[in-house]
């Protein structure tokens, strides 16, 4: 059995919105919308990938939060995991560097009126039902 490769999504927030990212490749992926990050790197650790993701795709100063319970199965062998994020103060203002051609911030409200990828969707979904039980602090 081979080993899963673990790519990290960041959820990340400002203002009570949600980042999402719409994408430009590869072809089977543009126009469709996703939670930004990638893969993490041999040895590097889920958090230091969030930022350094966050980072390359979006040129922001960025700070992992806490890991969203579970995980969604991509084409084998990838997973993804998704981390709640926040800019840091003083952190340039999100731009679409690599692999996005736009980003949208979603209030609450918003957040299906983009087409999520496919396997986006669940973590999405768990995503918000975790943040309402954190708000409830449960």
């Amino acid at each position: 059995m081979s080993e899963r490769i673990v790519v990290v999504g960041a959820a990340l927030w400002h203002g009570g919105r949600l980042l999402a990212a719409r994408r430009s490749a590869p072809a089977d992926l543009a126009g469709r919308w996703e939670l930004p990050g990638g893969k993490v790197e041999p040895g590097e650790a889920e958090d230091a990938a969030v930022v350094r993701e966050l980072r390359e795709e979006l040129g922001v100063d960025a700070e992992a939060e806490e890991r969203v319970p579970g995980e969604w199965a991509l084409r084998a062998p990838y997973v993804m995991r998704v981390w709640t994020a926040r800019l840091r103060p003083g952190s340039a203002a999100p731009e679409p560097l690599e692999d996005h051609d736009r980003l949208r911030w979603l209030t609450p409200a918003q957040i299906w009126d983009v087409d999520w990828l496919d396997h986006d969707v669940p973590a999405v979904r768990d995503l918000l039902a975790h943040l309402d039980l954190a708000a409830r602090g449960g």
